[in-house]
């Protein structure tokens, strides 16, 4: 049992690691002067989900759920 619990805790600190990376290549969610005259409204920002910035943050989504997963699962005493 004790073997299950280090190669969860690895797993763990990789998640963690990917987690900060793929926070920190993102950009702001600020729209900034550009929401006034309506430039969101272009052909990239309707196909956003299809372009690496939506990849990221679907990456994002996935990795914090399994953070949570994680801490929750190496925080019950059963190890």
């Amino acid at each position: 049992m004790q073997a299950l619990r280090i190669v969860l805790l690895i797993v763990f600190i990789i998640i963690c690691l990917a987690l900060v990376i793929l926070v920190l290549m993102q950009e702001g969610r600020s729209a900034g002067l550009g929401a006034i005259s309506g430039a969101a409204e272009t052909y990239w920002g309707k196909n956003k989900g299809r372009s690496m910035e939506g990849a990221l943050a679907k990456m994002t989504k996935y990795l914090a759920a399994g953070f949570i997963l994680l801490s929750v699962i190496l925080n019950l005493n059963v190890f």
